[in-house]
């Protein structure tokens, strides 16, 4: 009599696993196909945005908040230049460049972010330190601090986050499988150590606590100026100044409050990795922080010859 040979190292997938391997896969397909249209957005919107900056820089003198922008326009340049990789990225689903190229991509958008951040900080103090010491002559004199202030936040994030990058970020035996076996970048939720948490979690704290502190406080500005000046408000030179330094305080609350209030919740969930970067791609919709401050000049540019 014939025995047919058992194998006993076969795996039966039943209908509950099938279902539950689709969703799975349905899902990925979802987080790529979402976030090729928000980077594929960005990279437009962003370039837009640091073409129209280079003009309207042909014709501003030096100043501190100059000084602050060309630092927003290096920022913004650099991140831009690694957009397209993400792209290819999510329109492919296969990552091909390597391990160390992935950090290189993954870091820039949180230096984009950190540098983003620290100097609207340096803008919005120095704005509340000309307006409360009511003293025109502050930003001249000692238009030495922005600059410092400036590259001392570079040396800060460009240290830092290459530090935690490098040395946490898929140095794991699990990271490095999916890496190279499945070909994904991106994907390091299960790197967040103790350590790693602790720093997320006072960053994303210091995030929230400084955007709506200095928000609440350039509102106030916008209020005692228009206290003081009434319907004239408008037209005066120092109103329309504290009325760009609100909106860098808006792309603040707007952009990056979001990202780091689901990130305090994500940091006991690595599960939800897809879905941190997500809220992580929206915070680079920040690029559009140099049209806000143009304001009316922008729309100049973009609709010659209209009544605007």
């Amino acid at each position: 009599m014939d025995s047919t040979p058992i194998n006993t190292n076969s795996t039966v997938t039943t209908p509950a696993q099938n279902k539950s391997m689709g969703k799975a896969d349905f899902e990925e397909k979802e987080y790529h196909t979402l976030l090729t249209i928000i980077y594929t957005a960005v990279l437009i919107i962003g370039t837009a945005s640091f073409s129209i900056t280079l003009y309207f820089m042909k014709l501003r003198t030096s100043s501190s908040t100059s000084i602050a922008v060309i630092n927003l326009i290096f920022a913004h340049l650099i991140f831009l230049l690694t957009v397209p990789f993400r792209i290819y990225y999510h329109v492919t689903g296969h990552w091909r460049i390597g391990m160390a190229f992935c950090k290189v991509v993954s870091s820039m958008v949180h230096i984009h972010m950190y540098i983003s951040f620290g100097i609207y900080v340096v803008i919005l103090i120095t704005r509340l330190l000309v307006f409360y010491r009511n003293s025109e002559q502050l930003a001249s004199p000692r238009r030495i601090y922005p600059q410092v202030a400036s590259a001392v936040v570079w040396l800060i994030v460009l240290t830092i986050v290459t530090c935690i990058i490098t040395l946490t970020y898929g140095n794991s035996n699990k990271e490095r499988e999916t890496v190279y076996n499945h070909q994904q970048c991106f994907k390091f939720g299960n790197d967040l150590n103790h350590i790693s948490r602790v720093i997320n979690y006072v960053v994303s704290t210091l995030f929230i606590t400084v955007a709506i502190l200095l928000t609440g406080l350039q509102a106030n500005v916008l209020w005692l100026l228009y206290r003081k000046h009434h319907q004239c408000c408008t037209v005066q030179q120092e109103f329309g100044a504290q009325q760009k330094s609100l909106n860098f305080a808006l792309i603040m609350v707007v952009c990056f409050i979001p990202y780091h209030i689901f990130r305090l919740y994500y940091l006991q969930h690595p599960e939800l990795q897809n879905l941190n970067e997500v809220f992580l791609s929206l915070t680079t919709f920040n690029c559009v922080d140099m049209l806000t401050f143009f304001g009316r000049r922008t729309l100049l540019v973009c609709f010659p010859g209209k009544a605007i």
